[in-house]
């Protein structure tokens, strides 16, 4: 019934709210997930849960990494929003809020606390036992979608448009499935085509976050997408040249005297 704020490089977390929390829930920027793990274990109770909700791999590892695979939770949430100069968050398209242990499983303690919670405010969450199926998914997505519409500066619809653009997107994406299956994680009878051509579709007039990141001068989350693959890819022994050109593409656009 109350919300507080603080600033988090002022200092360490207040006392009141110092291991208070049921549980807690990363949303920044890949490059902040260092800094939201740390503020994470501060606010958490002994039993608290952790959950990340951001776009790319990684960051349930290191939440697992600090609090222990068995407070963590994986997420992937589809809503729309867009962020605009004063700091503020806007709600402009309803989607999904699906969750699971990393681990699998039914939800108990604070998590299934955290799963009523979400429901009882109306946004209807989605318990999952398979979460890098479903990280996995969304990433197929970005990795697709982000960096191509960041490089050539257009709105979602655009990789309907143009053949060249659709070609750079879903060469990406296939890439990405077959490191995902190669790591183990079964994408099941996911139509990769099908699957970019409804969210292009359904997204068509977005421009996506890479995009507003480009346009604002931000850091991108690229090294967490198609870096991530690219990482992952060595792992396994998969080639991924798409998403390393795409990665270094847009790393070129962050150096770019447009971030100046």
């Amino acid at each position: 019934d109350a919300f507080s704020t603080f600033d988090s490089a002022a200092g360490p977390v207040p006392d009141e709210i110092h291991g208070s929390c049921d549980a807690a829930i990363l949303c920044g920027k890949a490059d902040s997930t260092p800094m939201l793990v740390q503020l994470a274990e501060d606010v958490l109770t002994p039993q608290g849960v952790a959950i990340s909700v951001q776009n790319g791999l990684g960051h349930a590892e290191e939440l697992a990494h600090r609090l222990g695979r068995s407070r963590v939770l994986g997420g992937s949430i589809t809503h729309g929003a867009w962020r605009d100069g004063e700091g503020s968050v806007h709600w402009v398209g309803r989607g999904a809020i699906r969750l699971g242990w990393i681990e699998g499983g039914a939800p108990s303690g604070a998590a299934a606390g955290l799963l009523s919670a979400l429901a009882a405010a109306g946004l209807e969450p989605e318990w999952s036992e398979d979460m890098q199926r479903i990280v996995w998914t969304k990433l197929l997505v970005n990795v697709a979608i982000n960096p191509v519409c960041s490089i050539a500066g257009v709105r979602n619809g655009a990789l309907l448009e143009m053949p060249e653009l659709w070609e750079q997107a879903l060469g990406a994406m296939q890439e990405a499935a077959t490191v995902a299956e190669a790591s183990g994680v079964d994408l099941g009878d996911l139509v990769l085509d099908d699957y970019l051509r409804q969210v292009a579709g359904a997204t068509a007039e977005n421009r996506c976050s890479m995009l507003q990141d480009v346009m604002a001068g931000r850091p991108t989350e690229i090294d967490a997408l198609c870096g991530a693959v690219v990482s992952q890819g060595e792992s396994v022994g998969v080639p991924t040249p798409r998403n390393a050109m795409l990665h270094a593409l847009v790393k070129g656009i962050e150096i770019s005297p447009h971030f100046d």
